[in-house]
C-alpha cells in the first residue's frame, strides 16, 4: 500500500497505540507528523511501518509518558489532534473508576490541545464512557473542550470546575471549539466486527462550521437479504444457499417485500477471503503475523465469532476469555483462535502492516486499536470539511475585497 503524497492537512496523535487511527489518517490523506505512545511494542510497530505507511523518521515517534510531554516540542504547525486516551477507567470490563483512576489521561489530552489549538481534534474511547455513572464527567469533558481557553482551572476539583463551566456556557461565554459527539458501531461502516466506540470531535470556532458524523453505510438487514433472500452471499463464497433459520423467518418475509438500501454488513468469512488457514506453530511464508494457535475450545458463554456474521468485539488479549471473541466459530460448531493476521483483518489493517512483539502483545495492540476503516471514514470527512471551510473563507475574503473596491 503506497503512502499518499502531498496531503493538504497534517496531524499529531497522542496515545497512538499500534496505529489504527494513525493509519486511518494516512489513508484519508492527512499526513501524520508526530506520534506519542508510551508502550514499547506499540512504538516498535509504529516504527516498523513508518517508512511504508507514514513516512516519519524515528525521532517523530516519541516513546514516552504523555504526562512528561512538552507540547512545544511539536516541530511544526498542524491541523488535527487525534488520540484515544486509555479506556480502562471507563471500560465495561474494568473497575469503572473513571476520573478517580490514575490512568484517566483526558486531562493530558486537554493540556496538549489547550497549548496547540489546532483547527480540529478527534477523540476515541469505549462505549462505557456513555454510561449513566459518567454522565457528569462526560459533560465536564465536553465543556472543557468547548471552553478550552478557560481550562484547566488550577486549584479546583473537577466538580467545582464543572459548575464554573456550566455558568460560562449559560452566560454565553465565547467558546473555542464547536463540539460534536456520537456513539458509533464500526460494523455499520464496513468493518467486519461489531465494535461500539464513543467519539468526540471539535472544530475551532474560526472554521465556522459544526461537524456532523457520516451516516452509516452498512446494515444487518442488508446482510440477511443477501444471505436468505437472493442467496448472493453464499453464491459469492461458493456455498449452497441455506434454509432460513426459524428466528429470521419474519425478517426475511419483510425483506422480500423491500430491499434494504444499505450495503450488507461484512462478515468474518468475507474478511478472510484469500487468506489461507494458518498452520499451528508455523509462520506463513507470505502473510505476516499468520501463525495458528492450538487449544481453542467452546463452552457456554465462550462460543467465538460466527463465520457468517461480523465478529464480536475483539478483546485486547490472547484468547478473548470473556466470550471467545478472538475465536472463529465454524458452521459445524468447531472453533479455532484467530491468528494475529486474521484479527488484524477484523480491524481492517492491511496485510502489509506488521505487528511487533509476542502474540499476546500483538493481540493487545489490535484489540485496543480504532478500526482502520472507521478511522478513515471519519478523518476523510473531517479533512474534506476543513478544506471546504478554508476555501469558503478565501472566497468570502475575495468578495469582501471586491465590495470594498466597488465602494471606493
Amino acid at each position: 500500500m503506497q503512502r499518499k503524497n502531498n496531503p493538504s492537512l497534517k496531524s499529531v496523535e497522542l496515545f497512538a497505540g499500534g496505529g489504527g487511527m494513525a493509519l486511518g489518517a494516512h489513508l484519508a490523506g492527512i499526513s501524520p507528523t508526530m506520534f506519542l505512545e508510551w508502550e514499547k511494542n506499540s512504538c516498535a510497530t509504529l516504527r516498523k511501518n513508518s517508512d511504508s505507511f507514514y513516512g516519519l523518521s524515528e525521532n517523530r515517534i516519541l516513546e514516552m509518558d504523555v504526562r512528561l510531554f512538552d507540547p512545544n516540542l511539536i516541530p511544526e504547525r498542524f491541523d488535527v489532534l487525534a488520540g484515544g486516551p486509555p479506556c480502562q477507567p471507563f471500560s465495561i470490563g474494568g473497575k469503572k473508576d473513571g476520573h478517580e483512576d490514575s490512568r484517566d489521561l483526558f486531562p493530558e489530552y486537554i493540556r496538549v490541545l489547550s497549548s496547540a489549538k489546532p483547527k480540529a481534534f478527534i477523540i476515541e474511547n469505549v462505549k462505557g464512557l456513555t454510561a449513566k455513572r459518567f454522565k457528569d464527567y462526560v459533560e465536564y469533558l465536553h465543556l472543557q473542550l468547548e471552553f478550552i481557553d478557560s481550562c484547566p482551572l488550577e486549584g479546583r476539583d473537577w466538580i467545582s470546575q464543572l459548575k464554573i463551566l456550566r455558568n460560562a456556557k449559560s452566560n454565553g461565554s465565547s467558546s473555542s471549539y464547536v463540539i460534536s459527539s456520537a456513539l458509533l458501531n464500526a460494523v455499520d461502516y464496513g468493518v467486519p466486527q461489531s465494535r461500539e466506540r464513543f467519539f468526540i470531535v471539535g472544530i475551532r470556532v474560526d472554521q465556522k462550521f459544526k461537524w456532523t458524523f457520516p451516516l452509516a453505510t452498512h446494515s444487518y438487514e442488508a446482510l440477511i437479504y443477501d444471505q436468505y433472500v437472493t442467496g448472493e452471499y453464499f453464491k459469492k463464497h461458493g456455498l449452497k444457499k441455506k434454509s432460513v433459520p426459524k428466528d429470521l423467518e419474519k425478517l426475511v418475509v419483510r425483506l422480500n417485500q423491500q430491499k434494504p438500501n444499505a450495503k450488507p454488513h461484512v462478515t468474518v468469512r468475507d474478511a478472510l477471503i484469500g487468506l489461507p488457514v494458518p498452520k499451528d506453530g508455523k509462520g506463513h511464508p507470505t502473510f505476516l503475523n499468520h501463525i495458528g494457535i492450538p487449544g481453542a475450545r467452546s463452552y457456554p458463554g465462550h462460543t467465538g465469532s460466527y463465520i457468517d456474521l461480523p465478529s464480536k468485539t475483539l478483546k485486547a488479549g490472547v484468547h478473548g476469555c470473556p466470550g471467545g471473541e478472538n475465536m472463529i466459530l465454524h458452521e459445524d460448531g468447531s472453533v479455532r483462535y484467530f491468528s494475529v493476521r486474521e484479527a488484524a483483518r477484523m480491524q481492517t489493517f492491511p496485510d502489509e502492516y506488521e505487528f511487533v512483539g509476542s502474540r499476546s502483545e500483538a493481540m493487545r495492540q489490535i484489540g485496543n486499536a480504532v478500526p482502520v476503516k472507521l478511522a478513515t471514514v471519519l478523518l476523510e470527512k473531517l479533512k474534506n470539511d476543513l478544506i471546504a471551510a478554508s476555501k469558503s473563507k478565501v472566497q468570502n475574503r475575495s468578495r469582501d475585497i471586491i465590495q470594498m473596491e466597488f465602494a471606493l
